[in-house]
């Protein structure tokens, strides 16, 4: 019998089936509700079969792990030879404080850091500016210069640990001043390893912490790839970012899109530059948000990995399999976790985490149960890490590679994630692009309607958030909460006077004459920004240099 003879024997099976057997259970046993929809909107079937899977083929659309189009991962042993790496995003206070939970976390088995930045560090303020006022250390920790870097990474041995530093308008300067800290350890260049988030383009149309126009925000973004490619081969350059557009409101096909988009711009970018496609390609980075629709999310995942490569193959011609490989690292949802009964949030973020270890994630970052409150404590970022921790040696998840392949619903919505994504993609290049597409407002529009619709089906108890519009208690849990003290603030702007007071200013104001002088000639400005945090010129000095050649970005109001 011929695959198709199957196929056609199996849909004349399920059509009996459907006459006969599921009306009477109908009858007693209705179902819940009308239609079924995942948060994509993709209409879910009652039962998915072969026929839902006719035109896969196992070579072109699977094949095997390590191998082109890479959907079972980019690693042939996956976690059977290495596990992802466990990271914590922390940072809050002080430069001291953070580094002592940073200690803590490696301590408890975290194996790699992730570094939370204040907005004043964020949006390129230093921790005195008049806008810093209220800010410092309160959503992430304070880093206005070298000093505080090299506070905040006291101890650490960059040879040996990797750090994620979600960062972008400053990105720059950051990554200097962590060369930097590592030049002062001894550490060469070449083994120095984390991520830069880097990723600004995702800023202008989901979290909105931009500091210059689009075109000058992605040169810089290109500069730190060149940079990397020639002088740091162990660091990713950039870490092409759906987790902020999913967490602004777009649904998990859009996050997909949207996310492949950035990272053709970024790639176009480095190529327009001059770089060839296989001397940066392998060294890209993504980072995704993992939400708590199982099914939709692994699929997801499964489905960005073989677009990745065919985007990479086929559209920019690469040859080495290793600028194919979509690398990623994904965070459980804040979005997602609820400041009623907080507690629940555990059993969401686990099954966040399960989703991300089965779409086969490097990296994984799990949020702690009280952070819908407040930061997290030392408690609830332990049962974080712990979450990650049981899944990875008591589950078996970890034991087998891409363990749901060939499920008939698991590849349907692969396939179909895939097919839709690739009608945005096409949509956003006859636009003329992401900039483009950015100065129109097509994404500021996208995520602010998916967001519209997500909260009118929570209000009318469409979607059921257990806590919130269902299962509620009326009581208020009280938990313990982390406060940042308001003398943190005091201590960080004392500190940075003295700095100022105690350093060569003759040689700051020099660096920073250069760093302008650079600007202007569209020069790459890692080598120098480099040279000027060595000499204490502060976060705020050299971002108020770029500030006055490239001016500011001016929000655009969609309605």
């Amino acid at each position: 019998m011929s695959d198709k003879e199957k196929i056609n024997e199996i849909m004349k099976e399920r059509e009996r089936w459907e006459k006969t057997t599921l009306p009477k259970w109908m009858e007693n046993r209705p179902e819940r509700k009308n239609e079924f929809r995942n948060h994509s909107d993709t209409l879910i079937k009652r039962v998915y079969t072969p026929e839902d899977t006719k035109n896969m083929d196992y070579m072109r659309d699977l094949g095997f792990p390590g191998e082109y189009p890479f959907t079972r991962g980019v690693h042939a042993t996956m976690y059977r030879g290495r596990l992802w790496t466990m990271r914590q995003f922390s940072g809050y206070g002080t430069a001291e404080q953070t580094n002592q939970r940073f200690k803590y976390l490696l301590k408890e088995g975290e194996t790699g850091l992730s570094i939370a930045f204040d907005y004043p560090t964020i949006t390129g303020y230093d921790s005195d500016h008049p806008f810093a006022r209220g800010e410092v250390g309160i959503c992430g920790v304070a880093v206005a210069s070298l000093k505080d870097m090299e506070v905040l990474l006291d101890g650490i041995p960059l040879d040996k640990v990797t750090t994620s530093m979600t960062i972008n308008g400053p990105a720059a300067m950051l990554l200097a001043m962590y060369v930097a800290v590592g030049d002062k350890q001894g550490v060469p260049r070449e083994k120095i390893g984390g991520t830069t988030q880097n990723d600004m383009l995702k800023e202008f149309f989901a979290q909105k912490l931009c500091i210059f126009p689009p075109k000058p925000s992605l040169k810089l973004v290109t500069d730190i790839i060149e940079y990397c490619a020639h002088h740091l081969p162990k660091w990713n350059p950039i870490s092409i970012s759906g987790y902020h557009i999913r967490e602004a409101g777009e649904n998990a096909l859009q996050e997909l899109a949207f996310t492949i988009y950035d990272g053709i711009a970024s790639v176009e970018s480095a190529l327009e530059r001059g770089l060839n496609v296989d001397d940066f390609a392998s060294r890209l980075s993504f980072f995704f948000a993992s939400h708590n629709n199982l099914f939709e999310e692994i699929a997801k995942f499964r489905a960005a990995r073989r677009l990745w490569a065919k985007i990479m193959k086929e559209r920019f011609h690469a040859r080495n399999p290793r600028s194919m490989w979509m690398r990623m690292h994904i965070q459980t949802s804040g979005c997602t976790l609820t400041a009623q009964q907080p507690l629940s949030n555990i059993i969401r973020t686990t099954i966040e985490a399960l989703a991300a270890i089965l779409g086969g994630t490097q990296s994984l970052h799990t949020n702690s149960f009280d952070e819908a409150l407040c930061l997290p404590t030392e408690e609830a970022v332990r049962v974080a890490l712990r979450t990650q921790q049981i899944i990875a040696h008591e589950s078996g998840a970890a034991d087998t590679i891409d363990p749901l392949a060939g499920s008939y619903y698991v590849e349907y919505l692969t396939n179909e994630m895939e097919e839709q994504a690739m009608e945005y993609i096409q949509k956003i290049d006859d636009m003329g692009g992401a900039i483009v597409a950015i100065e129109k407002g097509f994404f500021q529009k996208e995520i602010a309607d998916s967001a519209y619709k997500y909260q009118r089906e929570t209000d009318d108890k469409k979607r059921i958030i257990v806590g919130v519009n269902k299962y509620t208690t009326g009581d208020e849990t009280s938990i313990p909460m982390l406060r940042v003290d308001p003398k943190v603030e005091e201590e960080q702007v004392a500190g940075l006077q003295k700095l100022r007071r105690e350093r060569n200013n003759r040689k700051v104001d020099e660096m920073l004459e250069k760093l302008h002088y650079a600007t202007e000639k569209d020069e790459n400005l890692m080598p120098i920004i480099i040279e000027a945090v060595k000499t204490y010129a502060t976060l705020g000095e050299i971002c108020g240099v770029l500030r006055k050649v490239y001016g500011e970005h001016k929000e655009l109001i969609v309605i």
